[in-house]
């Protein structure tokens, strides 16, 4: 019986796949249509725009990650502590990933462009958006053996038809040569969303709900795996994804993402 399941398990996948790409190719022709006919208009201040979606002024009140920052985490210093100097939250309480980098800090403006990345259609965001996180994570794709973009269960992927993460982590993967494995991790288990949670909740809410199956598993050992992901707030859901990954044996797992939360001390 587990001989016929792990087939027919492959087959289901593939046709989602298969599925959910002709689905993001019909988008994408309708919204270039769209472009055509109506002027690009930036998505934070709604001012015409050329191009990436984003005008000068919006770009420039983006706050880029820059050194000094955590080497474990990505956490932004306000001065320079020293070389290997780790943050109160790395030392506190580690992540089962190694290193986390982020492009940008989770402002209005970041804000603004994930939300319509991920719930407007605005897949057009995502080559410039892609680009900062290849420029912020270059030090960790610089030794990795793939790209792996936290999962959607599959109902919230056939509400939502296309995985932002998915689409954030093939920009990456022309900037940098690292090759995207969407299919090496999956999400079995349907979770609540996480907006309003607090941290332990939403830690309890994605335990056990991805699952590395088994006819990938040799995909996974031994290799560095790097998970692309849109927002790091808690960092739960990149955490229970690195603990799956480990489990199937993978030797390391860094984390890239757009934007992530910084507390204000």
């Amino acid at each position: 019986m587990e001989a016929e399941t792990v087939p027919t398990r492959s087959i289901a996948a593939s046709l989602r796949a298969a599925w959910m790409a002709g689905r993001y190719v019909l988008g994408r022709a309708a919204r270039l249509a769209l472009d055509i006919a109506l002027p690009t208009l930036c998505v934070s201040c709604r001012e015409p725009v050329d191009g990436e979606g984003v005008c000068a002024a919006c770009w420039a009140k983006l706050s880029f990650i820059e050194r000094p920052y955590c080497p474990r985490l990505g956490i932004p210093f306000v001065y320079d502590p020293g070389p290997d100097m780790l943050s109160m939250e790395a030392i506190a309480s580690p992540p089962a990933y190694q290193r986390a980098r982020a492009a940008v800090r989770y402002d209005d403006v970041a804000r603004t462009l994930v939300h319509a990345l991920k719930y407007q259609d605005r897949t057009d965001l995502a080559p410039a958006m892609g680009r900062w996180m290849a420029r912020a994570g270059s030090e960790l794709l610089a030794g990795a053996d793939m790209l792996v973009p936290v999962p959607l269960h599959w109902r919230r992927a056939w509400r939502r038809r296309y995985n932002q993460s998915g689409a954030l982590a093939r920009i990456i993967a022309r900037q940098s040569g690292v090759k995207v494995r969407s299919e090496v991790l999956c999400r079995v288990r349907a979770t609540e969303q996480q907006i309003g949670l607090s941290r332990a909740q939403r830690a309890t809410n994605v335990q056990g709900a991805f699952q590395v199956s088994a006819d990938r598993q040799t995909e996974v050992q031994g290799r560095r795996i790097i998970l692309v992901d849109d927002v790091l707030t808690s960092g739960a859901t990149l955490d229970a994804c690195a603990r799956a990954l480990l489990r199937a044996k993978a030797a390391q797992v860094d984390v890239l993402v757009f934007a992530r939360v910084v507390e204000t001390r």
